[in-house]
């Protein structure tokens, strides 16, 4: 009896249910049942959050991890890329001199630096096995550097325009009026001797070899006059040119055999 109670009972409530007469039923039910199933899915819902919140905070520090060694390598990279450039732009330069010159050139590169203060010295990495001589005029895309002074069959020894041993017969292009730059010592200083007081000679002048002495060919840059001091007490004027060469910068210079020298065979030493 019962058992045909609950099932009559339910036929009918499945019945009411399917009309919608039991709608209010089924909301007060929803209502009493809320904090029940809230209590049971906040747990969940708040397990679920920390977990996917230290997911995202591992997986957030790791790819962080991962694009700064990225960027690492990418500026080493880089940075190698603009010294790449950096030498490609000084060796079209070098290749440009060397066109504008006209005789035969070497590209050399500067392996040492003489670190003593009172001297302007370089090392070269081309010898006796290049055809390189004692005497050798060396420029770079600006104008003259210096001139071998040692060589060996591999490397040589240059002496820059700026060291105060080097003398080189030079002329004012304006005019053509001829000195001697000497070396000062300084870097970017050169002296002219043996100008008088009254000499044509105005800052901004454009000083150029004069091709005496047979060593520097004629009408490659040398510098430009940055002071012109004249004392009536003393017989010639203090002239102060500044050198077009980069002295201090270069990484590779030009070995020139001028048109009036010949070239010895490898393995000699060529005369001055």
């Amino acid at each position: 009896m019962r058992l045909a109670a609950f099932v009559l009972l339910s036929v009918l409530l499945m019945t009411l249910d399917r009309l919608h007469h039991l709608e209010f039923v089924r909301a007060g039910l929803g209502v009493a049942l809320y904090p029940v199933q809230m209590a049971v899915h906040v747990p969940l819902q708040a397990g679920s959050w920390v977990y996917d919140t230290f997911s995202l905070r591992r997986s957030l520090v790791e790819e962080n991890r991962r694009l700064r060694r990225e960027q690492l390598v990418i500026e080493s990279r880089l940075g190698r890329f603009d010294a790449l450039e950096a030498e490609n732009r000084r060796l079209r330069n070098l290749l440009d001199s060397s066109v504008k010159v006209g005789e035969q050139v070497l590209i050399a590169e500067v392996v040492a630096v003489d670190m003593d203060p009172f001297s302007r010295q370089i090392m070269l990495s081309k010898g006796t096995r290049s055809r390189v001589y004692a005497g050798q005029p060396i420029i770079d895309a600006n104008g003259v550097m210096g001139q071998v002074v040692h060589v060996n069959p591999l490397t040589s020894a240059a002496l820059l325009i700026t060291d105060p041993g080097h003398a080189l017969p030079v002329q004012i292009n304006r005019n053509g009026l001829r000195s001697v730059a000497v070396g000062t010592g300084a870097a970017g200083r050169l002296s002219l001797q043996y100008l008088p007081n009254n000499a044509d000679v105005r800052a901004g002048d454009l000083v150029v070899t004069s091709g005496l002495g047979g060593r520097f060919p004629s009408g490659y840059p040398v510098g430009t006059v940055t002071a012109v001091t004249t004392d009536a007490g003393r017989p010639f004027a203090e002239v102060v040119v500044e050198p077009s060469a980069q002295l201090e910068r270069n990484r590779e210079v030009l070995l020139v055999w001028p048109a009036n020298v010949p070239i010895a065979p490898p393995g000699q030493d060529g005369g001055a």
